[in-house]
């Protein structure tokens, strides 16, 4: 048994985790869920929107679509450090979750849930990749949501069609946020390894959040 309280380290996937990461992870994925749960129906003044629901539909909404998308970006990190031989392990930030959550509480959000740690020598293209991974995950994962969005409104089905949509323009929004080179973003680093790849996946990024997020207003209907 680690230090982690009840969590001990296993192997998922061929992937091994830690019973520290695990836990983190898990933190970071309910903290994320409650936080984007709170910031969808606009903060504190919507708190009886999501009484109203009943609770579970929409913090079920949150951690599938807000909490997934931003796990499986960190997982993605991980994934190919390892390809490149790094130790490398996911840490939660247990001060940027509460500020995501008490943020989410005034009708925004600013959500930076921790990141993976890697250590090993790398050379630049290495690091673009890694740096890379996370972006590339939350792009297919928009076309995962797809179906969803779509099976909704064949179903009416107001939950299929807010997950589906939600799931779309959350992911939209995190490649092209994570890939704007400033600070310890992704794009960074990615624009250190290569400015043509750089910008190959961060224009239609940005045009697909633009599109999706703030023109078509894709994810921020329904009942909460």
């Amino acid at each position: 048994m680690s230090g982690a309280g009840t969590f001990s380290g296993r192997r998922i996937a061929g992937l091994y985790f830690s019973g520290t990461e695990l836990r983190d992870l898990l933190v970071a994925w309910l903290a994320l869920g409650v936080a984007f749960m709170l910031f969808f129906v606009g903060g504190s003044g919507g708190i009886s929107r999501i009484l109203a629901a009943g609770v579970l539909p929409p913090l079920f909404v949150a951690l599938a679509t807000a909490g997934v998308a931003f796990l499986l970006h960190e997982v993605a990190h991980k994934v190919v450090a390892v390809h490149y031989d790094q130790v490398a392990e996911f840490r939660a930030d247990n001060s940027m979750l509460f500020l995501a959550v008490m943020s989410s509480l005034l009708g925004f959000i600013f959500a930076a849930p921790g990141a993976v740690h890697h250590r090993g020598r790398l050379t630049p293209r290495e690091h673009g990749h890694i740096a890379l991974a996370g972006p590339a995950v939350n792009l297919g994962l928009m076309v995962v949501f797809f179906p969803l969005f779509a099976l909704g409104g064949v179903l009416g089905s107001d939950l299929v069609t807010i997950l589906g949509a939600r799931g779309i323009a959350i992911n939209a929004f995190l490649a092209a946020f994570n890939l704007v080179p400033y600070g310890p973003l992704d794009g960074k680093t990615v624009m250190g390894w290569s400015k043509p790849v750089w910008a190959a996946v961060f224009v239609p990024s940005v045009l697909l959040a633009v599109g999706l997020v703030f023109v078509v207003g894709l994810g921020f209907g329904g009942p909460f």
